[in-house]
């Protein structure tokens, strides 16, 4: 499905989309993936341009993901019985930040800049907490540039300037932390064109998000056992995991399955916005697929500690069962052979990564700012590839600049 609907966002085709992905909500998303239904949806009412309709599903995501991030531990525990998707889909930290984001810019572009800085306090506060949860020094995204640098605009268009230097203050200090861990230069992120006049804000969602896999390694019951004690800070779990490792030890090895992403390829690697005979290019504001991929490494500790876990129970509930026939037939009798090849079988086959991931997400934020006389402005945007080759343009026609104010808007690809 994930597939479908991003060629049918390429193809801005945006009700399809939709008719897609509510088709599916008991069927592909079911009961444990409400969370990424609403997610989904909402993300692509956004990118319609139905801001409202966006603003309540991504509301109701929220709600759910928060209910799930408090949750008790015991919860947690029980994923090691089969796989985590056996448990309620709550979103990776990145997600959760990106739903704030993503109502904060809905609400910019209806021209309601209070309910926005509602919506980036929370996405601050939230990123505070984990940092004080997971340990600052073990999470990387700490504070959002992006979101900050969009809090400073919305604190000038509301007449507070000291609020909005001290906006632009932590977002220039959170884009020098992104160009140490995701290798992202600082942008500007400057107006072009005369002063005078009002200006335009482009945003561009670029791309798609990095897609999940999964991937599985063997290990020795000794390499096992280093494993899980090598994470242990990281997971309150692990008393149980090196437990389940130490009474497997007659066994040989165990196969475990961890996620991972992969980028998917799209073609536009850059655009430009002009209307009036002021053109200014787009630069990278916020890269989203970086993000998810340090928020995942990020977590592996923890996931890998609850896989090997989880891979060592399954084999020492089937070794029990297959020592059992054992005793009643023969050791290396044909039954016994059979037990240890089923349990080992059934091990496997329910031994996979949890793959689910906010798929309509762009890769890339990209901005550009433009100063433009008051007036209505047709406003032409060339995207072009990594070569600098024009690919495609677009034209949004009747966008309105006031004087003395900003005017907020949007486009998407996923080309």
């Amino acid at each position: 499905m994930r597939k479908a609907v991003n060629g049918m966002i390429a193809a801005r085709n945006y009700e399809a989309a939709l008719e897609r992905i509510q088709k599916e909500k008991e069927g592909s998303y079911g009961r444990k993936n409400q969370v990424l239904y609403y997610l989904d949806l909402g993300a692509v009412q956004h990118d319609a341009g139905k801001f409202k309709e966006s603003d309540e599903s991504l509301d109701k995501a929220e709600r759910r993901m928060d209910e799930l991030y408090t949750k008790s531990v015991s919860r947690a525990a029980g994923t090691l019985v089969l796989n985590d998707t056996t448990t309620e889909y709550r979103g990776a930290r990145f997600e959760r930040a990106m739903v704030n984001a993503y109502r904060a810019l809905g609400f910019a572009f209806r021209g309601d800049h209070d309910a926005a800085l509602v919506e980036t306090r929370k996405l601050s506060r939230l990123l505070q907490e984990y940092a004080d949860v997971y340990g600052a020094r073990k999470t990387a995204y700490k504070d959002d540039a992006f979101a900050q640098w969009l809090t400073s605009l919305l604190y000038e268009d509301d007449d507070r300037p000291d609020d909005a230097r001290i906006s632009r203050e932590k977002s220039r200090a959170a884009y020098e932390q992104y160009a140490k861990v995701y290798g992202t230069p600082v942008p500007r992120l400057e107006p072009a064109g005369e002063k005078g006049g009002g200006e335009l804000v482009f945003i561009h969602y670029n791309g798609v998000a990095p897609r999940k896999i999964s991937k599985s390694f063997s290990v020795a019951w000794r390499d096992a056992a280093i494993a899980v004690n090598a994470t242990k800070d990281d997971e309150a779990q692990s008393g149980q995991a090196i437990n389940a490792i130490n009474a497997g030890l007659l066994g040989k090895s165990i196969s475990v399955a961890f996620p991972d992403y992969v980028q998917d390829p799209f073609q536009i690697a850059g655009s430009a916005v002009e209307a009036a005979g002021v053109r200014a290019q787009t630069e990278l504001a916020q890269d989203l697929a970086a993000i998810a991929r340090k928020d995942l490494d990020e977590a592996q500790a923890v996931v890998r500690t609850r896989a090997i876990a989880r891979a060592t129970i399954k084999y020492v509930v089937a070794k029990a069962a297959a020592d059992e026939v054992a005793k009643k037939y023969g050791k290396n009798s044909w039954q016994h052979l059979l037990a240890q090849a089923g349990g080992a079988a059934t091990a496997a086959a329910t031994e996979f990564a949890d793959t689910r991931a906010w798929a309509t997400l762009p890769a890339q934020f990209r901005v550009a700012r433009l100063r433009l006389p008051a007036g209505t402005h047709d406003v032409l945007i060339s995207y072009t590839g990594s070569s600098g080759s024009a690919i495609a343009n677009q034209t949004l026609k009747g966008v309105v600049i006031r004087k003395g104010r900003r005017t907020y808007i949007h486009d998407r690809t996923a080309l």
